[in-house]
């Protein structure tokens, strides 16, 4: 008996061909609810993003993310060729996202779209590098732990997450947001850092340690902003229409302004400003606009802890 007849046989023992018939009934079903039965969804590739942005990482950091025995006079060479395989892979995904979301009659404009598309996002690839160099610059600026620059480059991973974020919220803003969420998912899998590509952060960005931090859809940063492990900048509810449908789109994140400190553990939640210049202590949870130079922390009720009541004391943030 043949390994296929093997098989076969052992799928007719453990009942595969009625499974099968079952799952082709309920993925027909699923799609005829979604009105696509006639044309079933081709969604871009998470493994071949993940190669698209190691092929851009490499293009973009040649000498620390390309080939280990790279000399000078053949960057240029691996530059151009690495940009030529990963873009050529991005216009595929582009066009299947396209695709995706296009009526039937728009299908044959996809392709010429997702080739201009890719040919807009390369041209600010360079911008990208500089926004890139100034998150770099902060993380080493801003942590007595590193030693050089190309250890923060290769070493942390809220470098990993910005170079995936800074990517995506390019792609985001040019039309293909499926695309840049599996860009951002990738790098959450990998750190544990939670970025939507729809948010707006500006340059000179620093996650220290990382884990755990959330960074939600419509949440703006500004210039010089510093965050530690298991912040959250997310929305503090969750508005529905008429139909009990949760509102998508609205602006439900913090504005994060110039020059701002937010320490371990803090939660912020809603459409509130943190000011420019203010310093969030660990653990604060926060739902109203502070002005420019706040230092809020969390402070034990002083009546509470001189009485000798310190097992029940109240933690309240203050601003200073």
């Amino acid at each position: 008996m043949s390994q296929r007849e093997k098989m076969s046989e052992l799928g007719d023992e453990l009942g595969i061909s009625q499974i099968v018939g079952e799952l082709r009934e309920v993925r027909l079903t699923s799609l005829e609810h979604r009105n696509r039965l006639n044309r079933p969804p081709k969604l871009p590739a998470r493994k071949a993003l993940a190669g698209v942005i190691e092929g851009l990482g490499a293009a973009l950091f040649p000498n620390r993310l390309g080939l280990p025995d790279l000399r000078e006079e053949g960057i240029d060479y691996f530059v151009g060729h690495t940009l030529d395989v990963a873009l050529r892979e991005l216009v595929v995904q582009v066009r299947l996202e396209l695709s995706f979301v296009a009526e039937a009659s728009q299908l044959t404009a996809v392709r010429e779209r997702a080739t201009a598309l890719v040919r807009e996002f390369s041209a600010q690839l360079p911008a990208v590098r500089r926004l890139l160099d100034s998150d770099i610059r902060a993380a080493y600026e801003g942590d007595p732990a590193a030693r050089s620059v190309d250890e923060v480059l290769v070493c942390y991973p809220g470098i990993n997450a910005m170079i995936h974020y800074r990517i995506a919220h390019l792609l985001h803003q040019l039309g293909v947001p499926l695309i840049a969420r599996m860009i951002t998912e990738i790098a959450h899998s990998a750190t544990g850092i939670d970025i939507h590509p729809g948010a707006q952060i500006a340059e000179g960005f620093f996650i220290d340690h990382g884990t755990g931090v959330v960074i939600g859809e419509t949440s703006i940063i500004g210039r010089h902003v510093r965050l530690y492990q298991a912040v959250t900048l997310g929305a503090k509810r969750f508005p529905v229409d008429a139909d009990g449908s949760l509102v998508k789109g609205n602006e439900r994140h913090p504005i994060v302004e110039d020059d701002v400190v937010i320490y371990a553990g803090a939660t912020i939640l809603g459409r509130i400003t943190i000011g420019r210049g203010s310093v969030i202590g660990g653990n604060v949870w926060l739902t109203y606009s502070v002005p420019p130079n706040s230092n809020i922390s969390q402070v034990q009720m002083r009546d509470g802890a001189s009485a000798g009541h310190s097992h029940g004391a109240i933690h309240h943030p203050v601003v200073q």
